[in-house]
């Protein structure tokens, strides 16, 4: 049986919190680590006091209620209160701060805000390379002027015309 630092545990144990949210048998397949070793630090973190991973389900796939009363319930909290409840949930502020934006401006699944999100960034590239063309016709447009202009001084100095 192979013998792990308490750092790697760390490490290995941090993959099945939040953001990650990994599940033991994810973690296990990537690292090499058997299920029930995670199984047995998780519960030795656990009654040690520490958070460990629940293995909920992922805050992404909640429902709109769900979040919509997490909103309401988080809406009335100090900074302290909302750190100890977000810690309870498994959540950060952060998303409970876009998830009121999102109900302000309109709930969409997350899955339409991507493919939006996707569209936007097209548009984006597209004009972005429309612009792009534009300046270097410009900038062929001034260095043509500018070789026009100093031929035009070129031939009235040959000829001693003031300019």
């Amino acid at each position: 049986m192979p013998y792990y630092s308490p750092e790697r545990r760390a490490a290995l144990l941090k993959m099945l919190l939040p953001p990650l949210n990994l599940s033991m048998a994810e973690v296990s397949r990537r690292e090499g680590v058997s299920e029930m070793s995670l199984s047995n630090w998780r519960k030795q973190l656990s009654s040690e006091g520490n958070a460990v991973s629940e293995n909920k389900q992922s805050t992404q796939s909640w429902s709109a209620e769900t979040k919509f009363a997490v909103v309401l319930e988080a809406s009335g909290l100090s900074e302290i209160e909302l750190g100890e409840y977000c810690r309870r949930k498994g959540l950060y502020p952060e998303q409970i701060t876009a998830w009121r934006q999102a109900f302000i401006t309109g709930q969409k699944s997350e899955k339409a805000q991507q493919k939006d999100d996707r569209e936007q960034a097209r548009k984006d590239k597209k004009r972005i390379q429309e612009l792009e063309r534009e300046l270097r016709r410009k900038d062929k447009a001034l260095a043509e002027t500018a070789a026009l202009l100093v031929l035009r001084k070129k031939l009235n100095d040959y000829w001693g015309i003031a300019s």
